[in-house]
């Protein structure tokens, strides 16, 4: 009769080791629309923040020039709600926009109280040639997409958030 040899227990040493080796298992991250959101924007991140720094725009900043680019004379009140920014916060923002003489605060004409905002010149300037720059860089941080692809992403993206 010959004895078989004892199967040594599994130490945490070797259950390390089978972990290390095996790929992680992200089917359930995979699975949220929110995970792959944030994945694809932290891989877009870094390219934005890189082509945008000859500008010094932040994101958020690139929002606010395009959206005043495009609706000059929007009242502080409606630019906040569009950006999603606190006004408190969008005053600090938009103080360094004038600063950097990118806008032009005046008061408006149907309510004394509250200020209209538009692009001076330069700022119309720079936000044209940011908005081509933010055009270029999302064709290549999606160049795994085709045109159509990228559009339809666009579109299911905004069907989430414009409800």
């Amino acid at each position: 009769m010959t004895t078989q040899p004892k199967k040594k227990k599994p130490t945490l040493i070797d259950a390390v080791q089978e972990a290390a080796e095996q790929p992680l298992d992200q089917s359930m991250l995979l699975g949220l629309v929110g995970y792959n959101c944030r994945r694809a924007y932290i891989n877009i991140l870094p390219l934005f923040e890189k082509r945008m720094a000859k500008y010094e725009l932040r994101p958020v900043d690139f929002s606010v020039l395009s959206l005043l680019k495009a609706n000059p004379n929007i009242n502080q009140k409606r630019l906040s709600d569009a950006v999603n920014v606190s006004p408190p916060n969008l005053a600090i923002l938009l103080d360094r926009l004038q600063e950097r003489g990118l806008l032009l605060r005046q008061r408006s004409p149907l309510d004394r109280r509250s200020q209209t905002l538009a692009l001076t010149p330069a700022g119309l300037s720079m936000c044209a040639k940011a908005e081509k720059t933010a055009s270029e860089l999302e064709v290549d941080a999606t160049s795994a997409l085709t045109d159509a692809e990228r559009a339809q992403l666009v579109k299911l993206l905004q069907k989430i958030y414009l409800q």
